[in-house]
């Protein structure tokens, strides 16, 4: 019965959709440059790994997130008319923060009143910063040494003055390295559409005149889970894409990783972030089982566990271990808790379903949510039989945010089928059918109602 659904916990309006594509991940210039010798890295790996740390350093340097993407811009349309001429330097990231720096002082000497501005802001800025504490490291990343200018920008990206969909869409942009038409394409909007709505972000971070800055120790609490929803709504989307063709967008899931690692390596104290890396990794590890060779749903029952990843499945279970422990546990850590038990088990039959209800109930207590309590919902049914799992489901029922959720009507034809409810659980595969948005569940969902009907 134990399908594949969103990793656990997951929110139902918790979404963004789309994939990264290669290309520029500034405005469209061609980057597939080498170096004279052909074996450099080309210009699009360098940037796409420096873009995050360039725009951050430009953005606190002059505090304006137009001027530091435009700089980068232009630094990157000179790596590429002169890298594969003159060879990649030994240190690109630097050639890249220096040109592009001297692309924004020259902007800015052509526009004097953004100049004056900025100087504005940024001396406003800078009375705001907080003073570092030499004590608490893990604030930082390193306390008073700040150790990479990414981590302010996660902060600016994902603050609260922010809807969730502008967070998760700045992220992408900024950290990710998206240019707006493949944020515009994770959203499913057109180019104009996305170009708007991250305008608007920008100008209302620019207008509220939120400081590029890590909070202090006392906010910290408060302002990282909008920083790790906003990861771990990108990641959701690439393990179970809402609509297309396919089930999984493992571009935009891997996308997710690596801003996971960044963010853990840069608040390596702070265990939420080690829990929602382990999270990531213990299910992005089932990613080559999910589908079949003819692009066919793979339950969890009928995957082939040997395939699955055990190198990140055991980092994933070593970061679980760091989350779980020193304190109470977070959301994201006994979500990883979770995953890691099924990671370790040989087979659905052997799975320790009781330690798995167990941790739903906390997980229920530190972060309710109607999708917990369907997940909890399959563990009881998994544990008890399909009778009690049943009456949880009923219990759902008229909670609003599993109206559109085609896994709650899943589930329910499932457990209706194995009571012998024949008529009752093809009614529900109907519905889930309706409501399924890519193609892969659709054609699992038709297969298991077609099997049904030949039983009616």
């Amino acid at each position: 019965m134990t399908g594949e659904r969103a990793p656990d916990g997951r929110a139902a309006d918790d979404r963004t959709t789309g994939v990264p594509a290669s290309g520029d991940p500034a405005n469209g210039v061609p980057v597939n440059g080498t170096g004279t010798s052909g074996t450099g890295p080309r210009v699009e790996d360098v940037f796409r790994e420096e873009h995050g740390r360039l725009l951050a350093a430009l953005a606190r340097r002059f505090g304006d997130l137009d001027l530091a993407e435009e700089a980068a811009a232009d630094a990157l349309e000179a790596a590429v008319a002169r890298w594969p001429v003159d060879g990649v330097p030994p240190n690109p990231g630097g050639w890249l923060m220096t040109t592009a720096r001297r692309r924004a002082v020259d902007r800015l000497r052509r526009d004097r009143a953004l100049a004056v501005r900025l100087a504005v802001l940024r001396v406003e800025a800078e009375r705001a910063e907080p003073v570092p504490d030499p004590a608490a490291g893990d604030a930082s990343g390193g306390g008073a040494d700040f150790p990479d200018e990414r981590l302010r920008l996660f902060f600016t990206c994902a603050h609260p003055a922010l809807s969730a969909d502008d967070r998760v869409a700045l992220t992408l942009r900024f950290l990710g390295g998206l240019g707006t038409a493949e944020v515009a394409r994770a959203f499913l909007v057109p180019p104009e559409t996305m170009t708007k709505r991250l305008t608007r972000a920008k100008r209302k971070i620019a207008e509220a005149r939120i400081p590029f800055r890590v909070p202090g120790p006392d906010e910290l609490p408060d302002r990282l889970p909008a920083v790790l929803q906003a990861l771990y709504s990108i990641f959701t989307e690439g393990y179970a894409a809402s609509s297309g063709p396919g089930l999984q967008r493992v571009d935009l899931a891997e996308e997710a990783i690596r801003l996971a690692r960044i963010l853990h390596r840069l608040l390596a104290g702070r265990r939420e972030t080690a829990g929602l890396l382990a999270l990531m990794l213990l299910v992005h590890a089932r990613r080559a089982t999910r589908v079949g060779p003819d692009g066919t749903l793979a339950l969890l029952d009928d995957q082939d566990r040997t395939a699955w990843d055990r190198g990140m499945i055991e980092e994933g279970r070593a970061l679980t271990v760091a989350a779980l422990t020193g304190g109470p546990p977070g959301p994201y850590g006994v979500q990883a808790a979770i995953a890691a038990l099924h990671a370790e088990a040989d087979g659905v039959a052997s799975t320790d379903w009781p330690q798995i209800v167990a941790l739903y109930d906390v997980l229920l207590a530190l972060a309710p949510s109607p999708v917990v309590a369907l997940n909890r919902a399959v563990a009881v049914a998994m544990r008890d039989g399909p009778e009690a799992g049943l009456a949880l489901l009923d219990d759902l029922r008229d909670e609003p945010r599993l109206r559109g959720h085609h896994p709650y009507q899943a589930v329910r034809a499932d457990l209706l089928d194995r009571l012998g409810r024949l008529p009752e659980a093809a009614s529900a595969y109907r519905a889930a059918l309706e409501l399924a948005g890519t193609e892969p569940e659709r054609a699992h969902l038709r297969r298991r109602l077609a099997d049904l009907e030949k039983r009616l």
